[in-house]
């Protein structure tokens, strides 16, 4: 099963049509939905096209697709417009032995991991900065930003393929691989 994982759209209209037409691209089975999907917050500028109302009416078109965990920025009214569950503190992928742990990234990162296996992944999204980091314990990866990337990081997103990730600009290019 092929997965596309993005993350922190923050309600930019613009970034979540390129996101759409990269998850149409690549073909992926399903989007995971890492977080921060209608709002900006009061930490981040607006980003490019600032419109959650068209951001909501793009993500309930491709449900039930998604799969979402909730972030910092998300509200229990997200929940009442979006056809999906929005508001899950985390989700479990079991890949090939592992545990991969889905969460947005503000109640568990690396600094506060969750209960954990040696190998497993902590998959998050929430820094805006991609991530793949062996911390000894287990895995941390995250796909950086689709709208609002931070410390010169491309508008990001990740692929899961069998035990692969790749994380690609929202054009497409690959520019890291990671085989578990």
């Amino acid at each position: 099963m092929k997965w596309m994982i993005a993350s922190d759209i923050h309600g930019s209209a613009h970034y979540c049509e390129l996101m759409l037409e990269a998850w149409a691209r690549e073909k992926a089975h399903r989007l995971i939905l890492l977080g921060d999907l209608l709002y900006h917050g009061p930490r981040n500028d607006l980003p490019r096209e600032y419109a959650p109302k068209k951001v909501i009416q793009m993500l309930q078109s491709i449900a039930p697709a998604p799969l979402c965990v909730g972030g910092n920025c998300e509200a229990p009214v997200d929940q009442m417009v979006l056809p999906f569950p929005v508001l899950a503190e985390y989700a479990l992928l079991p890949l090939d032995g592992r545990l991969v742990f889905l969460t947005h990234g503000h109640i568990y990162s690396p600094q506060s991991p969750p209960p954990l296996a040696q190998g497993d992944v902590l998959l998050t999204g929430h820094t805006h900065v991609p991530a793949w980091q062996d911390t000894g314990e287990f895995w941390y990866l995250n796909p950086g930003s689709v709208s609002i990337p931070k410390e010169g990081s491309a508008h990001s997103y990740m692929v899961l393929e069998e035990r692969t990730f790749t994380w690609k600009n929202l054009e497409g290019g690959p520019y890291h691989q990671l085989s578990l």
